[in-house]
């Protein structure tokens, strides 16, 4: 089985600086792994311990910086990494990065079995890369998924949340899935798993080794955009002292809280 872990790196700061076409400025951050990609992690690394021959390739589209984020998901457990990397993919929405990524994964990994994606990105938090990953390959996805339960070489059965409790899903491969927040203790890196990771050579593809086309990515391939960005200002909040929980109580439900 042959997995692509679709993995993103974000500011792991609150002083955003934004470009003038009012995206993020990523060059020179600090930047973490997205946290949910950690869990997209976790998924796959479970896979690889519970069955044989997995293959886990981490896949992700940013500045070259990201390459040691790469390193570290191979130290882990990620047998090989791709970097997308390209001034023409710089400020693309959720639709050009999936046509990207899409492209990049049908061109250069074309017999993978399953695509494992965080559901969110907490630096846009729009839940959208990955089913337009799915679209671009035109593949059946599963979204929200809580855990995967089983794997038997042609189909994935996976528990996905839903807002009124949770269903079981079986879906033939090949697949996307998105992950939510999972329980467990990531996991860490040995020394062999470091060492490797030294060795492993990240493989960076650029505009230029896809066909795509310019109309196709990066800022003008993106149909939406952000119109304005700007900081909330901070809201003031009259606070009450109650001295008892029966006068807590009364305002409260003077304030609609309660019933009678």
């Amino acid at each position: 089985m042959k997995i692509v872990l679709c993995v993103k790196q974000v500011p792991d700061t609150s002083d955003i600086k934004w470009t003038e076409n009012n995206t993020i400025q990523r060059e020179g951050l600090e930047s973490i792994i997205n946290p949910y990609d950690v869990y997209a992690i976790e998924a796959a690394l479970k896979l690889k311990r519970s069955y044989d021959n997995i293959e886990i390739t981490a896949l992700t589209m940013g500045p070259f910086q990201a390459a040691d984020m790469l390193k570290k998901i191979i130290a882990v457990g990620a047998d090989n990494a791709i970097l997308l990397s390209d001034r023409k993919f710089a400020a693309a929405d959720t639709y050009a990065t999936g046509k990207t990524i899409g492209t990049a994964i049908k061109e250069k990994i074309s017999d993978f079995d399953l695509i494992i994606c965080g559901q969110f990105a907490i630096d846009g938090d729009t839940a959208q890369t990955g089913p337009s990953i799915a679209n671009t390959l035109n593949l059946p996805q599963v979204t929200y998924v809580q855990e995967i339960l089983n794997y038997d070489n042609d189909t994935i059965t996976v528990r996905r949340e839903l807002d009124d409790g949770t269903e079981i899903v079986k879906v033939a491969l090949p697949a996307l899935i998105c992950v939510l927040k999972d329980y467990f203790e990531p996991t860490r890196a040995k020394i062999n798993g470091i060492i490797k990771a030294q060795n492993t050579e990240i493989q960076t593809l650029g505009f230029d080794d896809l066909s795509l086309n310019a109309e196709e990515v990066g800022l003008k391939g993106s149909p939406t955009y952000v119109s304005k960005a700007f900081r909330p200002a901070p809201k003031e909040v009259e606070c009450k002292l109650c001295e008892t929980c029966e006068e807590l109580a009364e305002k409260i439900k003077n304030c609609g809280g309660l019933d009678e």
